[in-house]
């Protein structure tokens, strides 16, 4: 049964609508300037970025990782791989792991407090029944690990839609921190690597 909305509800969820869309035009925008200023392609570039915010940049990231998954309409694969890049394979890989985590968690409980309200604000109602269905599955927990673990999955919209359930936060947690390592991984290797491991493949 759908769900009926005031209109100042529709307002809002239009407006996260078009953020959505305008935070997708910025991360290809930004991506597009990382890789004029060499930061994508030059490690030495990459090395004097790290040194001049050695202290404050680890905690920025971590908040951008934050935001960005509380307020899910900004591409979180891009500030994954930015980590990796930025930060190199070791504090990449806590700082994303780190962010995510507490994000993810955060979510989980806006979603808890909210209920379905806060979850359509991000997702067309053909996307929530979509996922709300299952739910009523008796292996959901198995395919929500299995999401968790995947680095192409919807991750914020799997965080949310299980935030519905009667999944306690401990439990939840305890899922991210044991999946989580391998779809940061593997996703931020993939796109950094990805090209290099093609050519190998095609003999170029």
């Amino acid at each position: 049964m759908k769900m009926k909305f005031s209109k100042r509800y529709l307002l809002i969820q239009r407006i996260i609508q078009i953020l959505g869309v305008i935070a997708l035009i910025a991360s290809g925008i930004m991506v597009v300037w990382l890789y004029k200023l060499g930061i994508l392609n030059d490690s030495n570039v990459l090395k004097d970025v790290v040194k001049r915010h050695d202290i404050l940049g680890p905690f920025i990231f971590i908040l951008v990782q934050i935001l960005q998954i509380v307020f899910p309409v900004i591409p979180g694969g891009v500030t994954t791989v930015a980590g990796f890049l930025i930060f190199g394979p070791w504090l990449g890989f806590i700082l994303n792991y780190v962010g995510i985590l507490i994000g993810s968690g955060a979510l989980f409980l806006l979603v808890k407090r909210f209920g379905r309200k806060f979850v359509m604000l991000f997702m067309s109602e053909e996307t929530f029944y979509k996922y709300e269905r299952k739910l009523e599955s008796k292996g959901y927990e198995k395919f929500f690990i299995f999401c968790m673990a995947s680095p192409i999955s919807p991750a914020d919209v799997m965080v949310m839609i299980t935030g519905l359930t009667n999944m306690s936060l401990r439990r939840f947690m305890t899922i991210l921190a044991i999946t989580k390592p391998i779809s940061i991984i593997s996703y931020s290797y993939f796109w950094i690597y990805g090209s290099s491991w093609v050519k190998r493949l095609l003999g170029k």
